[in-house]
């Protein structure tokens, strides 16, 4: 497994998420006004979406570019690539 530089920065945002997706189950059983909660899971989704995008450009960035300059991958297997983790975006 490979580890780049985004990736703890990445690990913080969802352990964030993973926080407040917690106390969203809390107000769900405490009975909390629907309005909070629904704020509380745009946040949620907002920091996943977030946290899949920096990984997908991150990957772009750096493993299909150093595939593309160190001749480890062909054009076609990077392109392949390529459009199969963008479609995550």
């Amino acid at each position: 497994m490979t580890t780049h530089t985004s990736h703890p920065d990445i690990v913080k945002r969802l352990k964030r998420a993973e926080g407040h997706l917690k106390s969203i189950i809390v107000m769900l059983e405490e009975g909390r006004g629907c309005l909070d909660i629904a704020q509380q899971l745009q946040a949620v989704e907002s920091a996943v979406g977030n946290a899949k995008k920096t990984l997908v450009h991150d990957h772009i960035d750096h493993c299909l570019e150093h595939a593309v300059r160190d001749g480890t991958q062909s054009a076609d297997d990077t392109i392949r690539e390529f459009k199969e983790i963008t479609k995550y975006l």
